[in-house]
């Protein structure tokens, strides 16, 4: 279970049930992304799973971006998950369908109190296909 004691609530500055929350995330998926075949068909994976995630967060406030490429292309079609603030994480082994499991992450991304994506309700694919959690630049503390 991910557990950062570092990081406390007020850090993260959003309470479960802030109806802003949402706001503060942004899924950027690899719009580049191949899929399992290395095809370099058009639509692209990538370009399918971000319209694919725009449609499952049609009405909510979480912001969509897309990138030529995340650098992640032994794990094929990659996400990745942002929150003002907080770590960041990034995804691979998606499917074009896994929009709704990122919207699904994005949600419990907003609502945490540690800046952490909880692991209890994580969809299966964010679980099994997490590459990285990179902490955010403020967090750090240089060891000099």
């Amino acid at each position: 279970m991910e557990r950062d004691s570092s990081f406390s609530a007020e850090t993260a500055g959003v309470l479960s049930g802030d109806c802003d929350a949402l706001a503060g995330v942004t899924v950027i998926i690899c719009a580049s992304c191949r899929n399992e075949t290395g095809s370099d068909g058009h639509a692209r994976a990538g370009e399918l799973l971000a319209e694919d995630t725009r449609r499952a967060a049609s009405g909510e406030n979480i912001r969509i971006r897309t990138v030529e490429c995340l650098g992640n292309c032994k794990r094929r079609l990659s996400a990745a998950i942002l929150r003002d603030g907080c770590w960041s994480y990034v995804f691979g082994d998606l499917t074009a369908t896994s929009g709704p499991d990122l919207v699904a992450g994005a949600k419990l991304f907003a609502t945490s109190t540690d800046g952490l994506i909880p692991w209890r309700g994580r969809p299966d694919c964010l679980k099994r296909g997490l590459v990285a959690r990179v902490p955010p630049l403020d967090l750090l503390k240089d060891q000099i």
